[in-house]
């Protein structure tokens, strides 16, 4: 009886080694809730591996800054490293690591916030003096964790999450930015008035604490929603015009084709008639080319190349080939969404590519772009190939990737610069270049 006495009598009086000591799992905890309500809100995949691993260096690295760093040098050291940890061990990109961070933040810090005004109101104590105090110290983080937990569930359950980043335009990220940045020095400054100053400010004032945070917390969650869904909405407009613009090509193609339909039969029956299959043949291989357009157009449909960003820049390139007369076969043969590769990144690659190709295509009598993505199960790989019609014959396939370099006068010679720039950031990236007498071809190679 005398040991239960002296354990709980340690529990409920100040002991700050001791409280120490038992909310060192504590970093788990809150480690496992932060990381289940970014990934929700901001769509991001994981594996039991990776899970288990970003819990284990979080929570790890937590207690050693925590042990061997003093305030406030522990907090920002804490930040960065799960910063990093989000980034190298969940493959997630620096701008969304951020975001994904600032989220748990805000509701941890706004939460404890809250509870800690209501402690100081209801008991009448100093929240900063509770916090020494191990059992009470358990109690109100357990309850804010419980809290978040809470939030997850219903986000969970309303299926509410941030659509990816890459849908923004810088103008939006600043925007998030900055209110971010004000957030956190907004909560900083609140939560150290709440451990100093709480048990001697007015009610009203403690109310209105409250009161103004719950509201900052709330019209800030609701404007990145309302900004994501309007970007989302710019960029389905932009697609459906897109789109329309090649179903109303595509309309008038089979308008022309059903119109001259019996001309084409006729003169299919003649070279029969005449027993001409020489003629035939050329006959035949002129009406393919016209079906080949057709088929092309009907695979640039947005549920064909079912990623917004991937069908914007096709769709373009597309419309800005067939302006210049010329012909682009086009082959999608895997989910674009799969592509292991910041969307952005692919955008800028592809572009200068599309760019490249129609720029030599356009030179030449016979213009011609072939344009395939597929998957090659055996190696791992998924393959962007663009090949086309070239008349520069004697192009070095080496110097094209040097700054500066370009076969064309006025041209920057930095375009395929660029792509090696990109391909230098990650380690599963290659681009090959090779040429024959026809075609000049680039193969880009993504390794999964």
């Amino acid at each position: 009886m005398e040991t239960l006495q002296t354990i709980w009598t340690a529990l409920t009086t100040p002991n700050e080694v001791l409280t120490s000591i038992l909310v060192l799992p504590m970093y788990f905890i809150e480690a496992y809730i932060s990381m289940l309500l970014f990934t929700l809100l901001f769509n991001i995949e994981t594996t039991k591996k990776q899970k288990a691993l970003y819990l284990l260096v979080v929570g790890c690295t937590g207690i050693i800054i925590k042990l061997f760093f003093d305030k406030p040098y522990n907090a920002y050291l804490n930040v960065i490293s799960i910063v990093l940890s989000i980034i190298f061990i969940l493959k997630v990109h620096f701008w969304k690591a951020i975001f994904a961070l600032s989220i748990p933040f805000f509701a941890t810090a706004i939460i404890e916030s809250i509870v800690a005004n209501l402690y100081s109101f209801i008991f009448l104590k100093d929240y900063s003096s509770a916090i020494n105090i191990p059992i009470q110290r358990l109690a109100l983080a357990s309850i804010v964790y419980c809290i978040i937990f809470i939030i997850y569930v219903i986000l969970k359950y309303y299926k509410l999450a941030i659509p990816k980043l890459e849908i923004f335009n810088k103008k939006n990220i600043i925007l998030l930015t900055l209110t971010i940045i004000l957030g956190i020095i907004l909560i900083a400054t609140q939560l150290y008035v709440t451990f100093y100053y709480s048990s001697v400010l007015p009610l009203f004032i403690v109310i209105l604490s409250i009161c103004s945070l719950l509201a900052y917390f709330l019209i800030s969650m609701y404007t990145i929603f309302t900004v994501s869904k309007l970007e989302t909405t710019s960029t389905s407009l932009e697609e459906a015009q897109l789109y329309n613009k090649t179903l109303q090509i595509l309309h008038d193609n089979i308008r022309a084709f059903k119109h001259d339909f019996w001309n084409i039969v006729q003169g299919i029956g003649g070279y029969v008639g005449r027993d001409d299959m020489e003629g035939l043949k050329e006959y035949y291989s002129k009406l393919v080319e016209d079906c080949q357009q057709v088929n092309n157009l009907t695979a640039l449909s947005p549920s064909v190349v079912n990623n917004p960003a991937i069908y914007n820049v096709l769709a373009n390139k597309y419309h800005m080939a067939d302006e210049l007369g010329i012909k682009i076969s086009l082959e999608v043969f895997l989910d674009l969404n799969t592509l292991n590769i910041n969307p952005y990144e692919l955008t800028r690659i592809l572009g200068i590519l599309m760019n490249n190709a129609i720029e030599a295509s356009k030179e030449c009598d016979e213009k011609i772009i072939n344009v395939s993505f597929r998957k090659d199960k055996r190696n791992h790989l998924q393959l962007i190939i663009i090949e086309n019609t070239y008349k520069d014959k004697s192009i070095d396939t080496e110097r094209i990737y040097e700054k500066g370099y370009s076969t064309k006068e006025g041209n920057t010679g930095i375009g395929l610069w660029e792509v090696r720039q990109i391909m230098r950031k990650h380690n599963n990236l290659n681009l090959f270049t090779t040429k024959s007498n026809d075609l000049f071809s680039q193969q880009f190679e993504i390794y999964y």
